[in-house]
């Protein structure tokens, strides 16, 4: 009950913090795919999919890729009252993150193991951020651009960590408990709030030493919960 109730505590804080990082106040300049516009005159105008976004204060710069020497014509919108633009924006991921709280399944008459102890892991994958602008009227005479971006990614991790390595975990042929060191390697879906993120891993542990090939757990798979720091 105690465990439950920390990884519960833990993840609201988590979901707290993600929730206050993903309301922006500029765009970043990039390349991204146009998802929806509400003004059909914007719509008509932007005739490819993808293009390069700026925001300068309440107005976009659309600028489409070049595709010859002639510099592309941009395209400026002024956000108006409650039209929205919607934004897609792919990119390469690299994060290290740990995993606080790892659940290895029944084994060998052994119920659901609770791992806490270190693990580390670096993870390399693609990132999705969809940005949603519109105008926010702070007062009925003024009003400024507001922006609420959420990001998803997914990918492969590989890392450290340790395990606790018993007797019984071992057919008895450790000879005393102890903490073994373990590589550890799998796939995860991250929530990316840029500062912070969450996610779930599922991967498999590999101990290293002797008793590597009697541990219960050995390449066999588990489901834990990650945080990580965005490096990139």
């Amino acid at each position: 009950m105690l465990q439950r109730l920390i990884v519960s505590s833990v993840a609201t804080v988590a979901l707290s913090g993600c929730a206050r990082f993903a309301q922006l106040s500029q765009l970043p300049d990039g390349y991204y795919s146009i998802r929806a516009v509400s003004n059909d005159t914007l719509r008509q105008q932007l005739t490819m999919p993808r293009m390069y976004v700026q925001q300068r204060t309440d107005t976009l710069a659309f600028t489409p890729p070049a595709t010859t020497a002639a510099v592309p014509p941009t395209l400026l919108y002024q956000l108006r009252g409650l039209e929205e633009v919607r934004l897609l924006h792919r990119s390469f991921d690299l994060d290290i993150f740990s995993i606080p709280f790892k659940a290895l399944p029944p084994r060998q008459g052994f119920p659901v193991q609770l791992n806490t102890n270190f693990n580390a892991a670096l993870y390399v994958g693609r990132r999705l951020d969809f940005y949603r602008l519109r105008n926010r009227r702070l007062t009925p005479f003024r009003a400024r651009p507001f922006i609420r971006s959420n990001g998803f990614g997914y990918g492969l991790f590989g890392g450290l960590g340790s395990s606790i390595i018993t007797p019984d975990l071992t057919g008895q042929h450790a000879v005393t408990d102890y903490e073994g060191f373990t590589l550890h390697g799998g796939a995860a879906f991250i929530y990316d709030a840029r500062l912070l993120n969450i996610g779930l891993a599922a991967g498999v542990d590999h101990l290293l030493g002797p008793d590597a090939r009697y541990w219960a757990y050995q390449n066999r798979p588990w489901i834990g919960v990650l945080f990580g720091l965005d490096l990139n």
